[in-house]
């Protein structure tokens, strides 16, 4: 079709249909990336679209929220320049090999994203480009997604296999070690043979030495999900040297070959395989560069009249404006609350327009936390060596190989996000590789189902609808269920909550009877609780209750509850007739449910005892919970600590008829800020043995410091003040293990011997899925104990100085009297010695701890002392043991169901005792 259009004795033709075709013939280009898990997508993307559109595109298709740390580079070409430093660190004393490209680009928003391939590349080939990690958190913990941190784990991993970020051997096995962990799950001598390591890619050399180091390792892993072991994997690999470091090529001022390296911190200078120098951002008043010279300007110091400039000369002008860019964006991130922008239209200017456009850390964390957590389910991506061997067939892409694998080991690879409530996986026990019994409970209800009992609930049962607010609440909390022995009753409503403000009200007592429609009488207490977590995200947050209102008020008790220690009637039983009947009465309370009864009527702190040092302003930060205190008149004071004489441990003593006293400290798990404290209080009190019940990591959330190095390494906490750790191994099991550890003091010229033992499968808020594994331990722990007890005793009276002598040999206090030098002389106390001091030389406390140092801690406390108390034949009253506990720290034994399995362990105990006995 033609249109002629004529004008005077001007004429032209405007083909129509030719434009139509023009618009048609492409529009668009296809853009391909390379993401970390070596799967490839192509991506339409408009000519005159900005990089922006691209990115955004990018981070819909992965599903990411947290997006400010991420970027697209464009992929190398055979003819970039790649460059292969070994640098040798003088700190650290170890050889640190990086690898760089001249020309590392980052797609920039604010421009065209054809301008800039047209710029970085000059030709007509097909965009490609990778997805990386553009800044490094310094603290794996402000990432609030698990997606997030799988991709920065997969982007170190990467780094560290192709030399890019090179370590030690022992943190590199230690670093295999947790992504076993996270690929093929617990330890397990049936499933894992010899050479099982093997079909993966761990170790850039590795050998059948280095993959037996990581077996090692990967059995002290158990019970860690795949979320746990990859936050580990982060949180040792951000203590390398040259993490997070961008480097660029330049020269000083001679001529000397330097290389310039951008952290999260400042500028450091490295020159001949030696750190020369560090420019911290806060040293720097301006950057700049011209031409092929790139310019420092530090801050101006108190004594100095005149201002440093700093030059450094680079390959070539785009080297220069890279390195700046690179400056700019790092300390616009990490170091400013809002990024800079500046005004769009401004004078006529020669200097470069480019700014940060993204987000800084701070605002990104705030943002994050901030939005609406949402379970994300992916699949995670097994190692190289699998996806080529031969159990998979060809090598396709990456995401069909993902999915080969999830089939036969579905387990291993899918996994939620940390807020769901799935306990994880142990190598002892048999799992489905199904959905679990929560997901699938919570599918098999939908909405748009009648729930049984809404139309034709028996009488008295009343059907509440409960919406979650904001935060995810429902507003209740339940106690009670099938392994308790105890209906579920509503233990306490919180105001202003759904709960409190439903039609009819929940009310504290309320029996519940379904759970969405479900009969929740034979479910334990913990999926019970888990199925109304889960009402959150497969019910849109809608849960629906079937309740009996006030079912405890109704019940009519057809016997007084029994008691522990029956009234006397005329006969006093003693000795071994007293005992067995404790343990009669026991195993009585246990099967009638009224040991539990009791348990929940107990005080869980007393409150005659006042809390008043940990809740000072100077001692927050040294709580790892703010509900968990220590009294004031029991907790363990620090003499000689620079940071305060405060820490969160109690004094814990147990008397023991015959005159032994069991000593114990019972103490939250160590913080970063802590660990020295938590050494010194060791130190001071002479204790050579040292308890730990948790893991570092546990379902996402960490738990406790590692306040211990590794095997072979030291660790320096002040001046003169260190841990070493001699040896490391566990027990056939991986159920526990065991530290041989030495605490170094120059100033004082002491080394003393520090047994460290933990136990790894234990949950939190849980109990031990093998009672004989936890009487294993717990004899473990005695005989410890009382293996070194003499020899820590000799050591401790001679480091307070309890008893002292002249240089001819006389005893100083037979002198003093002889002269008649006053005994109570202020002078013979050494002004660093406390009371506890001398009562820790004759009998020096056992360090307890999990994480909050009153659930697992106190289980143990009270399973030791109920073994040393059927040692001597003594009766066992578990209940007055618990309340002594909590009368010298809170809330000791947390839960009912840890009480009635360290009751069920004492019952297993005396069992043995008795048919050995016999025997």
């Amino acid at each position: 079709m033609f249109e002629r259009v004529g004008l005077g004795s001007f004429s032209s033709t405007y083909k129509a249909r030719g434009e139509l075709a023009r618009d048609k013939k492409s529009r668009t280009i296809a853009v391909s990336v390379l993401f970390l898990d070596d799967t490839a997508h192509t991506f339409p993307l408009e000519k005159r679209a900005k990089g922006a559109e691209l990115l955004n595109a990018v981070f819909r298709h992965l599903e990411l929220s947290e997006r400010d740390y991420f970027g697209l580079q464009f992929a190398q070409q055979p003819g970039d320049v790649v460059v292969r430093l070994q640098l040798i660190l003088k700190t650290v004393k170890s050889t640190i090999a990086m690898l760089y490209s001249f020309f590392q680009t980052w797609v920039d928003p604010n421009k065209s994203f054809k301008k800039q391939w047209q710029t970085v590349r000059g030709g007509d080939v097909t965009p490609s480009l990778y997805f990386k990690v553009k800044f490094f958190v310094t603290d794996p913990s402000r990432l609030q997604e698990e997606y997030t941190r799988y991709q920065f784990y997969l982007q170190i991993k990467r780094d560290i296999l192709r030399g890019k970020l090179q370590c030690s051997l022992n943190t590199a096995c230690l670093l295999a070690s947790y992504t076993v962990q996270a690929e093929l799950g617990d330890y397990n001598p049936v499933e894992h043979a010899p050479g099982y390591l093997s079909a993966l890619q761990l170790l850039a050399d590795q050998s059948e030495e280095t993959e037996k180091r990581v077996c090692e390792m990967h059995k002290l892993h158990r019970g860690q999900l795949p979320a746990d072991a990859e936050y580990n994997y982060l949180e040792h690999a951000k203590r390398l040297d040259m993490y997070g470091i961008d480097l660029h090529s330049a020269m000083d001022s001679d001529r000397n070959e330097l290389q310039l390296g951008v952290s999260s911190t400042g500028l450091i200078v490295f020159q001949n395989a030696i750190r020369m120098n560090m420019f911290s951002w806060s040293k720097m008043v301006k950057l700049s560069f011209k031409r092929k010279d790139f310019f420092i300007q530090l801050r101006r110091e108190i004594p100095e009249s005149y201002d440093t400039l700093l030059g450094f000369s680079m390959k070539s002008h785009r080297n220069a404006k890279s390195l700046w860019k690179s400056c700019v964006e790092h300390h616009s991130f990490f170091r400013l609350q809002r990024p800079h922008r500046s005004p769009r239209f401004l004078p006529l200017s020669l200097g470069s327009k480019f700014y940060y456009s993204g987000r800084t850390e701070l605002q990104a964390v705030q943002e994050s936390k901030q939005r609406t957590k949402v379970s994300k389910i992916f699949i995670r991506s097994p190692s190289k060596r699998i996806l080529g061997s031969p159990l998979n067939g060809s090598e396709s892409n990456g995401k069909s190989s993902s999915s080969i694998i999830k089939n036969t080991r579905p387990h291993d690879n899918k996994v939620t996000s940390k807020q769901t409530t799935s306990i994880p996986r142990k190598a002892w026990e048999q799992q489905s590789d199904d959905d679990g019994f929560i997901e699938q409970l919570a599918r098999s209800y939908d909405l748009k189902q009648p729930l049984y009992g809404e139309n034709g609930q028996e009488e008295g049962q009343v059907v509440i609808r409960l919406t979650a607010d904001e935060q995810g609440r429902f507003g209740f909390n339940v106690k009670g269920g099938a392994d308790l022995k105890l209906p579920v009753l509503v233990s306490r409503v919180a105001p202003h909550t759904p709960a409190d403000k439903s039609n009819p009200r929940v009310r504290e007592g309320d029996q519940v009877l379904m759970i969405n429609g479900y009969d929740i009488s034979a479910l334990k207490h913990d999926q019970i609780v888990a199925l109304i977590r889960a009402s959150r995200e497969y019910r849109g947050g809608e849960l629906v209750l079937t309740i009996k209102p006030q079912a405890h008020g109704d019940q009519i008790e057809e016997e007084p509850i029994c008691l522990y220690v029956p009234e006397s009637d005329g006969v006093q039983l003693e000795g071994d007739a007293l005992f067995n009947q404790s343990l009669l009465l026991l195993s009585d309370g246990l099967a009638s449910g009224a040991l539990l009864v009791q348990y929940e009527q107990m005080y869980r702190k007393n409150p005659d005892l006042a809390i008043t040092e940990a809740r000072k302003p100077e001692n927050a930060a040294k709580n790892r919970y703010r509900d968990i205190s220590p009294y004031d008149c029991t907790r363990v004071v620090l003499i000689n600590s620079t940071t305060g004489d405060y820490i969160n441990a109690n004094y814990v003593n147990m008397e023991i008829p015959g005159g032994t006293v069991n000593r114990y400290i019972a103490t939250q798990g160590p913080l970063s800020n802590t660990t020295t404290d938590f050494w010194r209080m060791v130190q001071q009190e002479s204790s050579h043995l040292v308890v730990m019940l948790t893991t570092v990591m546990e379902r996402g959330r960490p738990k406790c410091h590692q306040y211990w190095p590794v095997a072979g390494d030291t660790m320096d906490l002040a001046d003169g003040f260190s841990i070493q750790c001699k040896s490391e191994s566990a027990d056939e099991t991986g159920s526990f293990v065991f530290r041989e550890l030495y605490l170094c003091d120059t100033k004082t010229d002491e080394r003393r011997f520090i047994q460290h033992m933990q136990y790894l499968a234990w949950p939190d808020h849980g109990v031990p899925a093998d009672p004989n594994l936890f009487l294993q331990f717990t004899e473990r722990v005695r005989s410890a104990r009382s293996t070194t007890l003499l020899q820590e005793i000799e050591a401790s009276l001679r480091q307070v100085r309890l008893m002292d002598a002249d240089e001819n040999g006389v005893d100083i206090c037979e002198r003093k009297s002889a002269t008649g030098i006053d005994d109570d002389s202020p002078d013979d106390i050494p002004p660093s010695t406390s009371v506890h001091q001398y009562i820790s030389a004759a009998n020096p406390p056992v360090i307890v701890h999990c994480s909050a140092g009153i659930g697992r801690t106190g289980v143990l406390i009270l399973m030791d002392t109920a073994l040393a108390l059927m040692e001597q034949r003594e009766p066992v009253y578990p209940l007055d043991i618990v309340q002594t506990m909590r009368d010298q720290r809170a809330c000791m034994v947390q839960n009912a169901g840890q009480y009635r399995f360290v009751c069920e362990c004492i019952c297993a105990a005396y069992a043995k005792m008795a048919t050995e006995s016999q025997q």
